[in-house]
């Protein structure tokens, strides 16, 4: 599972990544993203703007929004099926933006030690998505998305079984076309190169989603 990403680039900077002719200007820089907070989203309906979604899938039909808490991710080989990301994978796929996320690995003595997972050369990259819309009987229509993951790489697997879905570049204009095959957009969720990843141990810090700050991305000593 992936619950903690990070988004720390400049708006210019997506903007030249990815294409985009605007970004939501609520958008700031972010080091420790926790789900229910808003994660920086492309979407297949709109693939020329950043917006600002609700990590954590809330389908249309849910009676509330606590169901988002369970739908952070979505598991590659059971998101066609899955009712909670069925007509999501169909038709509402979009690009979760990140430049890196966290894992955590018990220590001999208990403690949870936190990673940072990137890519070597520090350029923020797009997650495999799905996005929803919810309407609540009283009030304004929620926008929400979830990570899809996949087997971990052999970077990944020291840390946790799984990893989410980063889409290469050449990848990305596929996975929101509304034109593509199930064949085609299940050939993308694979685990991304290892050789082309880093990771390092970072502060305890960050366990929080209240903290937030560059610190949470200095390297610290691995504990015992």
């Amino acid at each position: 599972m992936c619950g903690r990403i990070t988004l720390t680039a400049r708006p210019e900077q997506l903007i030249e990544e990815f294409g985009v002719q605007e970004v939501d200007e609520h958008f700031e820089p972010r080091y420790n993203l926790a789900p229910t907070q808003g994660a920086a989203v492309i979407c297949d309906r709109e693939p020329g703007k950043i917006q600002l979604l609700r990590w954590g899938l809330v389908p249309f039909w849910a009676r509330d929004l606590k169901i988002g808490s369970k739908l952070i991710n979505a598991r590659s080989d059971s998101v066609a099926s899955k009712p909670a990301f069925r007509k999501s994978f169909e038709g509402k796929r979009c690009l979760v933006l990140a430049d890196g996320f966290y894992e955590w690995q018990t220590t001999a003595n208990r403690r949870k030690q936190p990673y940072f997972i990137g890519l070597k050369n520090r350029r923020p990259f797009a997650f495999a998505g799905l996005w929803a819309s919810w309407r609540p009987a009283e009030g304004e229509t929620v926008r929400s998305c979830s990570l899809i993951t996949t087997d971990a790489n052999a970077l990944v697997s020291r840390l946790h079984d799984r990893m989410p879905v980063i889409l290469p570049r050449e990848a990305r204009t596929l996975w929101l076309d509304h034109d593509a095959s199930p064949e085609a957009l299940q050939g993308l969720l694979r685990p991304y190169p290892a050789d082309e990843m880093e990771s390092y141990a970072v502060s305890p810090v960050v366990n929080s989603p209240a903290h937030e700050g560059p610190d949470c991305l200095t390297p610290v000593q691995e504990q015992a």
